[in-house]
């Protein structure tokens, strides 16, 4: 699916790393050790955590990008990692049900 058609549907605002050309499916959930146990390569990974542990889950899982939810914004020192380690994040005021709603929507519209 198309991400850059996606982030603009969904008003995503980028917080560090490159933006991924697309993804292949959602991953929701803050449980560190079951994301990494779950999150697929290629996947956008929603949650509210926001420390540097979360780039380092992205970046063992290939993510193709980590949207976070709730209006979180995410810490300086894993903004940096993220640059470094070229971990896509962005952030949106939605929650995670709303942002899983939306995608799921667009999805089976073809708008994505």
């Amino acid at each position: 699916m198309n991400f850059s058609a996606l982030a603009a549907r969904l008003s995503l605002e980028h917080a560090a790393g490159p933006v991924p050309a697309s993804f292949d499916g959602v991953y929701a959930g803050d449980l560190l050790s079951r994301v990494m146990s779950r999150l697929e390569k290629d996947q956008l990974w929603i949650t509210i955590m926001n420390n540097v542990n979360v780039v380092a889950v992205a970046s063992l899982s290939e993510a193709a990008a980590v949207i976070l939810a709730e209006d979180v914004s995410l810490l300086p020192e894993a903004a940096a990692a993220a640059e470094e380690k070229g971990i896509a994040v962005f952030r949106t005021e939605m929650t995670a049900y709303e942002i899983c709603r939306e995608i799921s929507r667009l999805a089976d519209g073809g708008a994505i």
